[in-house]
């Protein structure tokens, strides 16, 4: 069953399972010339490891910002990120991109596959990155267990849609991430092929005992998640 959170389920009750990732009172603010404009004030959650959460809202309430804020993509103007127990405001740059590297993947609306590489190039990447002596094996098998496993060597320009984000859903699983954030994964997709795609993206996540992290104003697609986070003109809403 689906429950709404509001900013007052910050800490986990006593003898919940593990928090992986905790936000506590994150706010960004940016500097325009008619003076600070705020994006985000005083989120505050919890996500327990292995859990699927669903980040919710209207286009402009601050769902992409708090996303890059989590993953230590941007850093927050006031609050604190914890992943893994680790405070990501109390890293550099580089520091932020190892933790993300060990433990976080990513899905994206618009794939960001590399266009010269193969479908079994683009999955194998985050593993030879990582200096895995293997990565050929593992980004091969994955791409099987999404379905592409006749569709190794084409180019994203020679896979559809649908294929391409099961390209991207493979390349994010390859590393087995312990949190994967999924941004609008079916935004391009036509509704059956982003059925299909969903469906995909839950049934990995469960079997990896991942945790996932869905950012989407599709009702329908966030209503699967254990829990919601709603957010409207940057702010927690009950």
């Amino acid at each position: 069953m689906t429950a709404l959170m509001s900013a007052d389920d910050a800490a986990p009750a006593a003898g919940a399972p593990f928090a992986l990732l905790v936000a506590e009172g994150l706010g960004k603010q940016v500097a325009l010339p008619s003076g600070p404009l705020t994006i985000l004030a005083d989120v505050c959650f919890s996500i327990a490891a292995g859990e699927a959460f669903a980040i919710v809202g209207a286009s402009g309430s601050g769902k992409s910002t708090l996303l890059s804020l989590l993953a230590g993509l941007d850093r927050a103007s006031t609050g604190r990120v914890l992943l893994d127990g680790v405070d990501l405001g109390a890293l550099d740059e580089d520091g932020r991109a190892a933790l993300r590297a060990d433990k976080v993947g990513f899905v994206f609306q618009n794939f960001q596959l590399l266009p010269a590489l193969t479908a079994l190039e683009n999955v194998m990447l985050p593993l030879e990155l990582r200096g895995d002596a293997d990565a050929r094996g593992p980004a091969r098998h994955v791409l099987e267990q999404v379905g592409l496993g006749e569709r190794l060597g084409h180019y994203p320009r020679q896979l559809s849609g649908g294929e391409q984000q099961r390209v991207a859903i493979a390349r994010a699983f390859v590393t087995r991430p312990r949190l994967l954030f999924a941004d609008e994964p079916t935004g391009n997709l036509d509704t059956a092929t982003g059925q299909q795609v969903i469906d995909l993206l839950f049934r990995l996540n469960a079997e990896a005992g991942t945790t996932l992290v869905l950012v989407t104003h599709d009702e329908r697609l966030a209503a699967r998640c254990t829990r919601q986070l709603r957010l409207a003109g940057g702010r927690v809403q009950a």
